[in-house]
């Protein structure tokens, strides 16, 4: 048998979530499993430091678990970095602490209050430990397993690994959502919210809306083949 390797979408701040997801991969792999955490861990949801610390002290502790750099991870490192809360990459122009996008929210959970027009940026660099900072930037974009490749929003087709913009890994859409032919890899992602995750055939986009009060859900992968993890076993995800 394929030596499985388990994945948990874009978790978004939602720490309760995260704690149901990890009960179901060790209920099905074990304590011991791996897992590769495909990014976006904060903004929106209630409590975005509680997802970085339970993430790093898995770590820590040895447990073999590969965390992802997200979008969201990077507007929240380039704000503690520079105070920019505008990416040139949201189309609609609003702010990392706009609450559609839901930087307030992570600050939030660091004790801080603050607006778009009080940024509190100083305050912030106080109030977020370095260490989470630091263990965010230095987040990989990519884990590549065997036929399988992880990755938070996908991948510009036609590049090499080596070649691919690090902006294209945490926030493509265009060129990579529309792409029909295989890729060298199946290649899981989030990034994209659905109703429900979804296998394109050369994709699988897992991220299911926890962002919006719909679940996370975690996948198992064995070679090419994928099943969801639910309360009742396997479901079996196929193109």
């Amino acid at each position: 048998m394929t030596d499985p390797i388990y994945a948990i979408p874009d978790i978004h701040g939602q720490d309760a979530l995260l704690d149901a997801a990890l009960d179901l991969v060790a209920r099905d792999g074990g304590a011991d499993a791996r897992i590769v955490f495909l990014g976006d861990l904060v903004d929106r949801g209630p409590n975005s430091r509680a997802v970085i610390d339970r993430l790093m002290t898995g770590q820590a502790m040895g447990r073999p678990w590969t965390v992802l750099r997200g979008n969201h991870d990077q507007m929240f490192v380039d704000f503690l970095d520079t105070g920019v809360i505008h990416s040139d990459h949201i189309r609609s122009g609003l702010s990392w602490l706009h609450h559609r996008l839901g930087g307030a929210t992570t600050l939030a959970s660091y004790g801080l209050d603050v607006t778009e027009d009080v940024t509190k940026w100083e305050a912030a660099r106080r109030a977020v430990p370095q260490a989470h900072r630091d263990w965010l930037a230095g987040l990989p974009l990519w884990q590549e397993v065997g036929e399988v490749l992880f990755v938070h929003a996908g991948i510009r087709p036609g590049l090499s690994l080596p070649a691919q913009d690090p902006a294209d890994l945490m926030w493509i859409r265009d060129g990579f959502l529309d792409h029909a032919d295989a890729h060298p890899w199946l290649v899981i992602h989030g990034h994209t919210a659905l109703e429900m995750p979804t296998h394109f055939g050369n994709r699988i986009d897992l991220d299911g809306g926890a962002a919006y009060g719909r679940p996370l859900w975690p996948a198992v992968f064995e070679g090419r083949e994928a099943w969801l993890l639910t309360e009742t076993g396997r479901i079996a995800l196929c193109p």
